[in-house]
């Protein structure tokens, strides 16, 4: 289609000119070994999740960290800047001016991502996928290489604790799931975009309380987080879809199921009333930041996720029993 392959040329030639705003800080990139495994990240601030984010992914097989930090002032660059296999780049451009921070990352994964399998989370997502607890993600990405498969889809599962998410300390190098342990097992709404024919998917806790009254401009829960990525391809909106379409096709268009996993989401932490405080008064985000206005409103309220029918997260068993990830035919 002429109208996806020109916004595709747009969405390159836009990730070029904004990747003259990435000033490198320490680029190790000549590290990356043909067969690495790499994670692309945008942060601002993010300094006491580092460690157990950082730990939890070279854990499950991810080889080089490609990172931009948008400014922080709370240490978050000088603690990259020590790691041995993080490349990092900073700016104090806009985050809203460059698609919040997309085309940072589609300019990272044209000049460094090529022809690897490519992880673009935020440093609050944990990616579990099928037989996590046995298998390095290296596993998933061979098997998904012999099936011809280029994307890997992952919904977003809003975790949250037992009561206000201001009233347990988090830790630096804390595991986050020992304190936002719990998750809505359903509530979740899913349709197709007929453009790009990616799933559309939102619901959950945020959508439940935050937006009951408005679900649909709920936060999308779709996410393609890991791409054997190569140069002409982009991501168009977040992760929740990318360019060339058939990158966006990660079901089984005649009903039957496909390989998914799911984002562990460790947003609603202790500190995220300060976070999104923060990025309030900054006003970088989607829609006016519409949706850290009804954080700011839910905090005021001592927001409290947790009902009758959440559930204390065990594994990904239990998730695949649920319908929220599958294993398709990875046996």
């Amino acid at each position: 289609m002429f109208r996806l392959r020109a916004r595709r040329q747009y969405l390159l030639a836009r990730a070029i000119r904004r990747g003259r705003q990435l000033d490198p800080v320490r680029d190790r990139t000549e590290q990356i070994a043909p067969g690495d495994i790499l994670a692309f990240v945008t942060l601002r601030n993010e300094r006491v999740r580092l460690p157990y984010f950082l730990e939890y992914y070279r854990r499950i097989g991810v080889g080089h960290f490609l990172i931009v930090d948008n400014g922080s002032d709370d240490g978050s660059r000088e603690y990259l800047t020590d790691q041995p296999d993080v490349s990092l780049w900073t700016t104090t451009a806009s985050y809203k001016a460059s698609r919040f921070g997309m085309d940072w990352i589609n300019a990272l994964l044209r000049r460094h991502g090529d022809g690897h399998w490519c992880l673009t989370v935020d440093p609050d997502e944990f990616l579990v996928y099928p037989h996590a607890n046995t298998r390095p993600l290296r596993a998933l990405t061979d098997w998904l290489a012999s099936s011809g498969t280029r994307s890997f889809s992952a919904m977003l599962l809003d975790m949250y604790p037992k009561g206000p998410v201001t009233a347990q300390p988090y830790a630096e190098g804390q595991d986050p799931f020992e304190i936002a342990s719990w998750f809505d097992p359903a509530n979740y709404a899913i349709r197709k975009n007929g453009l790009y024919r990616n799933l559309w998917i939102q619901g959950g806790p945020r959508a439940r309380t935050l937006f009951a009254e408005d679900p649909e401009n709920a936060p999308a829960l779709n996410k393609i987080p890991l791409v054997r990525w190569k140069r002409g391809y982009a991501y168009v909106s977040s992760t929740h879809m990318l360019l060339p379409r058939s990158l966006n096709v990660v079901y089984d268009e005649d009903g039957g199921e496909i390989a998914s996993g799911a984002l562990l989401h460790a947003k609603f932490l202790s500190t995220f009333a300060a976070k999104s405080a923060e990025e309030l008064d900054r006003r970088q985000h989607y829609a006016n930041s519409r949706e850290y206005h009804a954080y700011q409103q839910g905090l005021q309220s001592q927001a409290d996720f947790w009902c009758e029918q959440s559930r204390d997260y065990r594994d990904w068993r239990q998730l695949e029993d649920l319908g929220l990830i599958s294993r398709g035919n990875w046996a």
